[in-house]
């Protein structure tokens, strides 16, 4: 699976952004799907994660309540629906594909197989 992440760009706080998450080849569907950022001398940080179905998601606690994730398997496809943004959701935007054959949401950056080149989102204060 090749992920490419897009949307990202430059709004002011309170503003929202919708990144997308595309991805060749046919087994998108079989994958669940995670968001994870990182910012400029920080860690990498989970954001999001969803089921192979879109029925399960998990979120990071700085994102609960603001953000929203989901895909469209037949569009390959998955989406950070982002609201209420503030400076501190400034970063560089990940997606990744963890292949595995469980149901449990992965929260860890190593559990994932395949990772997009990210997307640089940056909030204005």
């Amino acid at each position: 699976v090749q992920l490419q992440a897009s949307g990202g760009g430059l709004v002011e706080a309170g503003d929202s952004l919708r990144l997308s998450c595309t991805a060749s080849g046919r087994t998108f569907s079989l994958c669940k799907v995670g968001w994870f950022r990182q910012a400029p001398g920080k860690e990498r940080e989970f954001v999001a994660a969803i089921s192979r179905g879109g029925g399960s998601k998990s979120y990071g606690d700085a994102v609960k309540g603001r953000f929203t994730i989901s895909r469209n398997n037949g569009y390959s496809v998955s989406f950070l629906q982002m609201s209420s943004l503030k400076f501190e959701d400034t970063a560089v935007y990940y997606c990744a594909a963890d292949r595995s054959k469980t149901t449990t949401l992965n929260d860890d950056a190593s559990g994932y197989d395949f990772w997009g080149q990210g997307t640089q989102v940056t909030v204005s204060s």
